[in-house]
């Protein structure tokens, strides 16, 4: 077993719940300012949704995902950047003709969804490798799509997260790596708890570990209640771990949570599971990234 975790602050997320917290990180000073305070808490990565400032609605705006990595990478934080490419993929079937998008439709073309990543070059980029039902709308990536993205990542040398939601996205995975389309060590993060999909259950997990492939590097979350149990499972099982207000509100019930109170929270878990949380340069080795500048 590694010493070390690799610990992920999800830090602002795209749900619609921000308005149930008190302090909620909405424009990129604010969204920049958890990303750093996160890294000197003990996280090695953060993974980055931007919000529209005016209203805290979700945004793919690669202005203000220009701002936050500006702020990150001025402040001499050396934490690894992981944006989100997530924003172009939701369906909603119209009334009158299900063909036609209906409110909460947001479907662009794949590249489209990767200019933000183009133009800043992150460490890692997620790559979403399945459709499935998200809320009220469908969380659409074709195979076609995601090809498309894959071999477009892997060009401009950025590492691609596969995030997998169900079992059946990691077997649509294994053919992206034996296409040649994702570089080793294939990087995945088991995304549990969400609504429609798998469960945050020790059972499940253990299920999706195992179908990964044995090269593999591999984090779990668990949304809402679930988030510390699986980060202790994912720690005592050789895992890496995901916590932040992307996640999850709350430290306790009733008790509103900050993206740096939860790492500090991940963090003793990791330690007194006799585990260390790795550093961002550490991180960087492990997972195969060759950092711009370092």
């Amino acid at each position: 077993m590694d010493k070390e975790v690799i610990l992920t602050c999800a830090v602002s997320g795209s749900h619609n719940n921000h308005s149930k917290h008190p302090d909620y990180p909405i424009t990129p000073k604010q969204i920049a300012r958890d990303c750093i305070d996160a890294g000197k808490a003990g996280a090695a990565i953060v993974h980055i949704h931007v919000r529209d400032p005016a209203t805290g609605a979700r945004s793919g705006d690669p202005a203000l995902f220009s701002e936050v990595c500006e702020r990150i990478r001025e402040s001499g934080s050396d934490i690894l950047i992981n944006l989100t490419t997530s924003e172009g993929a939701r369906f909603s079937p119209g009334l009158e003709d299900p063909k036609i998008g209906g409110p909460g439709t947001t479907l662009i073309q794949p590249l489209q969804r990767l200019i933000h990543v183009e133009l800043l070059r992150p460490d890692i980029c997620t790559l979403d490798v399945g459709t499935f039902n998200f809320g009220d709308t469908i969380f659409v990536n074709t195979p076609e799509h995601l090809r498309i993205m894959a071999k477009r990542i892997q060009e401009i040398g950025v590492k691609a997260e596969i995030e997998v939601f169900e079992p059946g996205h990691i077997m649509f995975a294994h053919k992206l790596i034996d296409e040649g389309l994702i570089n080793d060590p294939p990087m995945f993060q088991l995304c549990l708890g969400i609504p429609h999909a798998s469960p945050a259950t020790p059972e499940i997990l253990s299920v999706m570990k195992n179908l990964l492939p044995k090269n593999s590097r591999w984090s779990a979350f668990g949304i809402a209640r679930w988030e510390f149990e699986i980060v202790a499972q994912a720690a005592s099982q050789d895992g890496n771990c995901r916590v932040g207000l992307e996640d999850n509100l709350y430290l306790s019930k009733g008790e509103f949570a900050t993206n740096v109170k939860l790492v500090e929270r991940a963090v003793r878990i990791i330690r007194d599971i006799g585990r260390e949380p790795a550093t961002a340069s550490q991180a960087a080795a492990k997972l195969g990234i060759k950092r711009r500048g370092k």
